[in-house]
């Protein structure tokens, strides 16, 4: 996974999801990424109703992740990119967690001659954590590419504005924050551009053992550290020279301000995020599953 298609570069759009306030996209996302971690059901001997709860809500977030990401008009491609990566930590997960014993482990899936057993818990919980992953990755990338690095800065600044009271200049923290995000898809086209660069004379980063491997990626790592120190130094230069000092009050080009949409918008997350605290809740005080409640599907595992 190429980190420039997981922070995806800003553009501007005229989409509803680009004029929403950028603090108000934050907590957004925050609360996304808490409904895809609340446990939704009890993880016991029988976990039926655990998992039929995990991949439903987990499914209804990914469509709703998916939608959100049609209306703000997020490239796919990039969206794709950043995904690429999973069939490599799926493999992964899957030798850790169905061939790895564990005691936690009830449904036998398929057991040796040798008495070794797979289980189908395992390959539960391996698609459960990617199906997290996948919603955090694709959160993330309608943030960044639906907001200006400048209004992630203010945003950032003004909810740690709180810790100004304890004397913490946070506006420093909230500068690095941007800086991070913004210089980020900079430095993976240099490392790219590099890397072109390197194969015109002959360097090969995908040929040979690992010795070699490990050598032709020296030819990329030093020129993108050096262009990295050189554009870090450019950077400094150019906020010195226009006068920055970040212990000093700033002024605003652009001040945030919430409308009216924004009030509908809080609204409705707030609505979507006590629905996925309802059923957590629920699932776990009765231990049912939705699909018995709703559809009246019993336990057929």
């Amino acid at each position: 996974m190429t980190i420039d298609s997981l922070f995806g570069k800003y553009k501007n759009k005229n989409t509803f999801v680009h004029k929403m306030d950028a603090r108000l996209k934050i907590f957004g996302l925050i609360c996304l990424m808490v409904a895809c971690f609340l446990p939704y059901g009890l993880d016991h001997d029988d976990g039926y109703n655990y998992f039929c709860n995990q991949f439903l809500i987990l499914g209804l977030l990914f469509v709703l992740i998916v939608i959100l990401m049609i209306c703000s008009k997020v490239n796919f491609k990039s969206w794709l990119k950043s995904l690429s990566a999973l069939w490599f930590m799926a493999i992964f997960l899957t030798i850790i967690m169905v061939f790895i014993p564990n005691k936690n482990y009830y449904h036998i899936l398929y057991q040796f001659d040798n008495g070794y057993t797979l289980y189908f818990d395992g390959i539960l919980q391996c698609a459960q954590i990617i199906l997290r992953i996948l919603c955090m990755i694709s959160l993330t990338l309608i943030l960044t590419s639906t907001t200006a690095p400048m209004d992630l800065t203010q945003s950032f600044d003004w909810y740690f504005s709180p810790l100004k009271l304890l004397h913490i200049p946070t506006q420093i923290f909230s500068m690095i924050l941007s800086l991070t995000i913004r210089i980020i898809p900079t430095i993976m086209e240099e490392s790219t551009r590099i890397m072109k660069a390197q194969k015109s004379r002959g360097v090969e980063f995908d040929k040979g053992f690992v010795s070699s491997k490990i050598r032709s990626i020296t030819t990329l790592i030093v020129p993108l550290l050096i262009s990295c120190f050189s554009k870090s130094n450019d950077m400094s230069l150019a906020m010195y020279a226009r006068g920055y000092d970040p212990y000093k009050k700033r002024s605003k080009y652009k001040v945030l301000k919430f409308h009216f949409v924004d009030l509908i918008s809080i609204i409705i997350l707030l609505l979507i995020l006590g629905f996925f605290i309802f059923v957590c809740v629920y699932s776990q005080a009765y231990d049912k599953s939705i699909m018995e409640v709703v559809f009246g599907v019993t336990n057929s595992w």
